[in-house]
């Protein structure tokens, strides 16, 4: 085979699309001709990713599939599948999958023996945590911890971890979680706060937890929001 000829097989029943955290400009070009080819496009808010597809021209049917509807709408999705239909998945913003709807799909596709691939694209927390000056050949990612059950449990074992952790967090709960942080990592832990990433007004507030606490006790953080915490050290 020529190295110009091109390898040409059926698309998967179901692809994963990694879409822009913020900034449209960071989509690939093969996740755009991946969206505009499939039949249906799964999608956690349909006005949100509506924007996103206008934008690049890709007027694909629209499907809801959220957190709140994925369990009652897998077998539908299954039995299309196996119809012939090809899905993409998308989130509101990076991997779907990655702290989003998705896992109980694939694994459901994997089931059924229906052919699964993932697009490599943006997940909010590589550049919080490169951008951390934290080490990043080693990291535990807890994605969104629970709001009251098992909370208070997992900062206790997470303040024994000797790896990065990496956590999502949303505005009205940052501070809440920082004041935990000094609890029960002390307040001279390192942390690193990324928010608002490649958008306009994108921030990163790195210092001891005390003074990151302090900042955001100061300034309502807004936008979406990443946890970076420096690894117990003997």
């Amino acid at each position: 085979m020529s190295s110009q000829e091109k390898v040409v097989r059926a698309k998967p029943a179901l692809t994963l699309v990694p879409t822009p955290i913020g900034n449209l400009g960071d989509i690939t070009f093969r996740a755009v001709e991946l969206l505009k080819s499939v039949n249906t496009i799964l999608a956690e808010d349909t006005r949100t990713s509506g924007v996103l597809l206008h934008h690049y021209g890709i007027n694909v049917r629209l499907q809801s599939f959220h957190i709140f509807n994925e369990h009652r709408a897998l077998a539908k999705l299954i039995s299309r599948m196996k119809d012939g239909e090809t899905f993409a998945l998308i989130s509101d913003a990076g991997t779907p999958g990655i702290a989003d709807p998705g896992f109980l799909l694939v694994r459901e596709c994997l089931r059924e023996q229906l052919e699964v691939e993932c697009l490599p694209g943006a997940t909010a927390f590589i550049p919080a945590l490169i951008k951390s000056g934290f080490p990043n050949d080693r990291f535990v990612f807890e994605g969104f911890l629970p709001h009251k059950k098992g909370r208070q449990t997992i900062f206790k074992q997470l303040a024994e971890e000797e790896r990065t952790i990496i956590l999502y967090e949303s505005p009205h709960r940052l501070l809440k979680t920082l004041e935990q942080i000094v609890e029960y990592f002390g307040p001279d832990r390192l942390v690193s706060i990324s928010r608002e990433l490649t958008k306009l007004h994108e921030e990163t507030r790195t210092g001891t937890a005390a003074e990151v606490t302090e900042h955001f006790r100061h300034t309502a953080p807004k936008g979406e929001i990443v946890v970076i915490i420096n690894g117990k050290r003997d």
